[in-house]
């Protein structure tokens, strides 16, 4: 484990140091008339996030040689496609309408940028590391009907930037709302494309120059809305917690006692009818392979999303910095992998599992597998209507070199190290040979009933949380308050765990002793009910549209909630384990 830690270390150093947007290596401090570096960055439908083209994709002016930066790895996950852009920003420079180029439109041209301005289509730029963005053109909807609607194209932008004696501290872009080029018709334009830009001091130091960006997610009505959020998830957990405390603890010393003085059980089975199932309760569940390779893999997940958390406590994800997000996925899952594989044959061991390579393969392929699978479909779709999230050959290559050269070989490591552990799984009963029969349930206990019963109260914590991550990762909203955001993931946790070891105890005191996978099942639920509100979300939230879009949204959500239906899965099992051998340890077992 310590050598993972200095792994992760090294890892987080250079997330840190590599993966923001950067203009290029300089230090960000200029002398008068030193050409600042601009890049375009990408254009794309304002309501769908992930469907965005290189910036040139759109028949702007181009420069004779189309510079494109070098980008790190997060950057290009993230879709970012930096070229340099057509207008000159010297430093201290004031400009007034000067020309970028003069052009012709053709029809084609015209009609592409005509389909664009319909979709309200962006475009988004980098100024030495800040970003700036601005529509590109309007729809005049004075007629009711849409064959009546007028398509404009703004033609003339202006830059307002804020300098701080040697360096720049903030730029803002705007429109000219009087010079338009009518794209109504299909006919031949000829456009004038112009830039001005107006230079002022500011007192901001450069220190301080990205938390505007950060500040319109701490506005005190969104902090308010947040720390309600958190009051409510914590109102639940204190309910649920004493509510449970006070049952069981009763339940369970009532049961105790009557086990101690060797009592006839009580009439009502309900209530101590899991002091029977005791030959019962430790026999080791079906498909014990696959079950130990989904606690490896939620493990995984679990210390995958503890680190990211550090990194966003620690102030790595500040905000437009989003390839670093990736960079770090990337790198840690990478690293986390021996987690996986180390717990999955331990456990496979304890189980008496004899084909410890199957266990380890299906460890690797339980959750890269799916991801994968939908991967290449949405990199397919993507690359179908040329969009910057279609990845490069090269990005695919290193991707498969980290899996091939770290992911693999620490999972193997992690399996064979699991595999040596020699622990054995402490039973505080002994097994019987023969399993004792399961008396008829009423439907509720039936498997499916007990998930949405689970899954409901910790999703219940979190919702209010989820709309904000939602606006933020599938729109235009900023989300930085990772404090706020890591306290509803431990009440998650809490929540999870304690509705499990509730349903897990009521399932025994019905004499069902098959609880391994139920207990799985049932914290994992959650998964299930954050993809329902994606289908929520996506109908009644968003102006999500397209094929591409809703392909992406779904395709990754999918794998997210899948994830954490294995995280939270882990999460239940291992309380429910911890649970159960407490009270079976607690009786004499016959």
């Amino acid at each position: 484990m310590g050598r993972v830690m200095v792994m992760l270390f090294i890892a987080f150093v250079s997330v840190c140091g590599v993966s923001q947007v950067r203009s290029d290596g300089s230090d960000h401090r200029y002398k008068d008339g030193d050409l600042v570096p601009l890049y375009a960055n990408k254009v794309g439908p304002f309501h769908n996030p992930s469907e965005t083209y290189r910036f040139f994709d759109l028949p702007f002016c181009s420069p004779g040689h189309v510079k494109e930066k070098k980008e790190a790895l997060g950057e290009v996950l993230n879709g970012d496609r930096l070229v340099s852009a057509p207008y000159k920003l010297e430093f201290l420079h004031d400009k007034d309408s000067d020309l970028v180029c003069k052009k012709t439109l053709t029809k084609e041209e015209v009609s592409q940028f005509r389909a664009a301005v319909n979709k309200d289509y962006y475009f988004q730029m980098y100024y030495d590391d800040l970003p700036i963005w601005g529509f590109i053109g309007k729809v005049d909807k004075e007629g009711k009907d849409p064959t009546d609607y007028k398509y404009y194209l703004y033609k003339h932008i202006h830059f307002d930037i804020f300098y701080n004696k040697d360096r720049v501290i903030e730029i803002n872009i705007r429109t000219d709302p009087n010079a338009l080029v009518d794209l109504t018709e299909d006919k031949e334009a000829d456009v004038e494309f112009l830039y001005t830009v107006k230079w002022k001091e500011t007192n901001t130091p450069f220190e301080k120059r990205m938390d505007k960006y950060s500040q319109s997610s701490s506005l005190p009505h969104h902090l308010e809305i947040h720390w309600f959020s958190i009051i409510n998830s914590c109102v639940t957990v204190l309910l649920l917690t004493g509510f449970l405390a006070t049952i069981l603890m009763r339940v369970l010393k009532n049961d105790f006692v009557k086990y101690a003085h060797d009592e006839e059980a009580a009439e009502d089975q309900e209530e101590s009818g899991w002091k029977y199932i005791h030959g019962d309760v430790f026999r080791y569940p079906k498909y014990k392979s696959l079950f130990a390779a989904a606690l490896g893999s939620g493990t995984q997940l679990f210390a995958l999303t503890i680190f990211i958390f550090i990194l966003a406590l620690v102030g790595v994800f500040y905000p437009y910095n989003r390839g670093a997000l990736f960079t770090a996925l990337v790198v840690i899952y990478a690293l986390t992998s021996g987690i996986a594989g180390y717990t999955a044959t331990s456990f496979y061991s304890q189980l008496e599992g004899a084909n410890w390579v199957r266990n380890l393969l299906l460890t690797g392929c339980l959750f890269c597998g799916p991801l994968f699978l939908t991967f290449c479909f949405l990199n397919t779709v993507a690359i179908v209507y040329t969009a910057t999230a279609a990845l490069p050959f090269g990005t695919i290559v290193v991707i498969v070199l980290i899996w091939t050269l770290v992911t693999s070989p620490l999972l193997v490591l992690g399996g064979i190290a699991g595999k040596n552990s020699k622990a054995e799984f402490q039973a505080p009963c002994r097994t019987t040979k023969y399993p004792r029969e399961i008396p008829p349930l009423p439907w509720y206990r039936a498997s499916i009933p007990q998930m949405a019963m689970a899954g409901f109260l910790p999703f219940s914590a979190i919702y209010i949380e989820l709309y904000y991550i939602f606006a933020s990762v599938w729109g235009h909203r900023i989300y930085t308050i990772y404090s706020i955001l890591f306290i509803v993931f431990i009440i998650l946790l809490i929540v999870t765990a304690f509705i499990t070891v509730a349903l897990t105890y009521f399932q025994l005191a019905a004499e069902d002793h098959k609880w391994w996978w139920r207990s799985f099942l049932c914290g994992g639920s959650t998964g299930l009910f954050i993809f329902a509100y994606c289908l929520y979300y996506y109908y009644a939230r968003s102006d999500m549209s397209g094929f591409m879009q809703t392909s992406f949204f779904f395709g990754y959500m999918a794998c997210i909630c899948y994830g954490f239906f294995l995280m939270l899965g882990t999460v239940g099992f291992r309380a429910a384990l911890l649970f159960v051998r407490h009270i079976y340890r607690s009786i004499k077992c016959e």
